[in-house]
């Protein structure tokens, strides 16, 4: 893969002298740059969001190691990126001819994508090293003649619909999305406040309860938001405390920073926008893909079962253009005194903790999000290695001392003798999945499965957003293990996702027939926790039935119909026709801990083990007061450290 701009970096962390340059406005920044360059070099500096952009018609006088791009960097300590001006740039009708005249006509091209924000094209091929030729001498020399930055990537096996969409959505609105990343810059890069610095963090949401995760950080200069989820569960309260003083008003926030796409972490953010929010919204690219499709559906959902939404497309949509994307690893200015790092948290695809550098380093803040730290078929185990950590903030979902999980393998094993007995006495199973995450472990499994021989395949049918969900994974390899990645890259017949018993539900006419066949089948179905969606239409239909199988695969929160159902309900009230009827539940029952995407309590004490130095502070949220509390005393005396488990609305002081 060959990226596709160019880019000039430094250390980014910096000694005095250094953080008093990094605090510079625009104005400064731009008398420093042009204090390198010479007047005879065509160039303009611009902004995206906190990085800083040298838009040229000179590219080869920035690049190389004699070029100015480098020297740039060192001088100001910042990453700067290279961009062509639009003066050099053929249009999109001209620059596909000439890709088709380069490239070679073995190389398959699938699709070519254009983003006139970033001024760089995306050609999907299905062999991307032709494409890219010796030496990158085929992107070179689209480079020279049309003036775009190219960057080449392999065809995914599964096309997303999602994916396309937001890369069109993107193009659509390019003019508006330069604007906006200009204003975010401008906003970081303002004139410093004076007065002592400090820091506290305000608890919104996920405090003593697990939903609605909502972190609120402020500084002597910044507001920064981490995470703006819904509590599925509740229909009387699913926000955050949007209304509390600290937050307001909502338009003098910084920046949005998501840990990772669930509903309970990013479920609310439309809300923001809809309030009157005009500010960055940072996460990773699979979130902002993942994001759409689980707000839609939310959307949609509440439709369907007649409950009022507080947001509409058009806020969705307005997210999508204020979404700047940031890789693991990328350290990123998003306000005056906060840098932002993202780093893999292993809960599901893109999800990440958060490292926040704050006041130049002075503290540093790490929000674990939702973490997984144990490899599983997707995913490597959450990262430990952070440069500083003062404080952490720990979900404690599993933090009670007989929070115990199988490992991945028993979990696996655990599902295999379920599908097999079931099948064995000719039954359906019904497996409750989130599209995300779960779905696709559960996938990995039956695959291996039928493959091994043991069991003669079934068709196994996904209802609701589970394809497309699997067909994001697919879009963003680099964020899966490598011998996943592999398999999807080379198309070498191990491809899971691929597999030919994997058959998805398309409309309701198909899922009639299903429900009414009798021979055995495997149904993996949204929603996760059986608060809505197609699960409850295979429920209803064959719950009475002793030879199928219920089986649960991840969390099933207070209040909802998995939840009952776990704690051993005999029937249940379900609205059929319009009406309210007892549905009696004879089928087998089980729930498989080990495909959680969350740590249990041995994982989170290895967790906190392993990252060095060790958090002077620790914070407990997204789990009840218990849990909270048992998991603090734990980290307490353990590590001699401070633990804190705020109720929603309290503060802590940082620094």
């Amino acid at each position: 893969m060959l990226q596709p701009h160019i880019v000039g970096t430094a250390n980014l962390l910096g000694g005095v002298g250094e953080g008093e340059l990094m605090r510079q406005t625009f104005k400064q920044l731009k008398d420093e740059i042009a204090k390198i360059i010479p007047d005879s070099v065509d160039y303009s500096v611009d902004l995206e969001a906190g990085d800083i952009v040298i838009v040229t018609t000179m590219l080869d006088r920035f690049t190389g190691s004699e070029g100015f791009l480098g020297k740039i960097s060192k001088t100001i300590k910042k990453k700067v990126i290279l961009r062509p001006d639009e003066s050099i740039m053929l249009s999109e009708e001209e620059t596909t001819k000439i890709i088709k005249e380069i490239i070679p006509d073995d190389v398959e091209i699938r699709q070519i994508y254009f983003d006139e924000c970033l001024r760089e094209l995306i050609i999907q091929c299905d062999k991307p090293g032709n494409a890219i030729g010796r030496k990158g001498a085929n992107i070179k020399e689209i480079r020279d003649k049309c003036g775009w930055l190219v960057k080449v990537e392999r065809t995914p096996p599964i096309h997303s619909k999602t994916v396309h969409d937001i890369r069109g959505y993107r193009q659509a609105n390019h003019k508006e999305r330069r604007k906006l990343l200009k204003d975010f810059g401008l906003n970081i890069y303002r004139p410093t406040r004076p007065g002592q610095q400090w820091a506290r963090l305000t608890a919104l949401g996920s405090y003593r309860e697990v939903g609605r995760a909502c972190h609120y950080i402020t500084t002597n200069e910044s507001r920064v938001m981490v995470d703006v989820g819904v509590n599925i569960a509740s229909d009387t309260d699913p926000m955050p405390y949007f209304t509390a003083p600290e937050a307001l008003p909502i338009e003098k926030l910084d920046a949005v920073v998501l840990t990772h796409s669930h509903l309970d972490h990013a479920g609310m953010l439309p809300v923001l926008f809809k309030y009157g929010y005009k500010g960055p919204v940072y996460c990773t690219p699979p979130t902002r893909d993942l994001m759409l499709l689980l707000q839609t559906d939310y959307l949609k959902v509440s439709g369907a079962e007649g409950k009022r939404c507080p947001y509409e497309m058009e806020d969705i949509r307005t997210c999508m253009k204020h979404v700047v994307d940031v890789n693991w690893g990328e350290t990123t200015q998003i306000t005056p005194d906060v840098k932002l790092t993202f780093s893999n948290a292993g809960h599901i695809l893109g999800s990440s903790a958060v490292h926040l550098q704050i006041g130049e380093g002075k503290h540093n803040i790490v929000l674990s999000g939702d973490q997984k730290y144990e490899k599983s078929w997707l995913f490597d185990a959450a990262n430990t290695r952070f440069p500083r950590v003062e404080t952490l903030v720990l979900e404690s979902t599993y933090g009670a001392s007989g929070d115990y999980q199988p490992s991945r393998q028993e979990a696996n094993q655990e599902l295999q003798d379920i599908v097999s007995r079931t099948l064995r006495r000719g039954g359906k199973i019904i497996c409750p999945v989130f599209a995300v995450g779960r779905s696709q472990e559960v996938m990995i499994a039956i695959d291996e499965l039928f493959r091994s021989g043991a069991v003669k395949p079934v068709p196994v049918w996904l209802d609701g957003m589970i394809q497309e969900a699997t067909a994001i994974h697919a879009s963003h390899p680099d964020y899966l293990t490598s011998s996943l990645r592999k398999s999807l890259l080379q198309d070498d017949g191990e491809n899971p996702f691929t597999s030919a018993w994997f058959r998805p539900v398309k409309g309701r006419e198909l899922r009639d027939s299903i429900i009414h066949d009798s021979s055995p089948c495997i149904v993996l179905a949204t929603s996760g926790m059986m608060s809505g969606g197609p699960v409850m239409e295979y429920f209803k239909h064959w719950a009475h039935e002793d030879r199928n199988s219920l089986c649960f695969v991840g969390y099933q929160a207070e209040g909802t119909l998995g939840r009952r159902l776990q704690k051993g309900f005999g029937e249940v009230p379900m609205v059929i026709n319009g009406k309210t009827e007892i549905v009696k539940v004879g089928c087998e029952m089980l729930t498989i801990d080990g495909f959680s995407g969350h740590s249990d309590r041995k994982q989170l004490l290895e967790f906190v083990d392993q990252i060095n130095p060790k958090p002077q502070n620790i914070i407990c949220h997204h789990g009840d007061y218990f849990k909270c509390n048992e998991l603090g005393r734990t980290l307490r005396d353990r590590y001699k450290c401070r633990t804190y488990a705020p109720k929603n609305l309290e503060t802590v002081r940082l620094m």
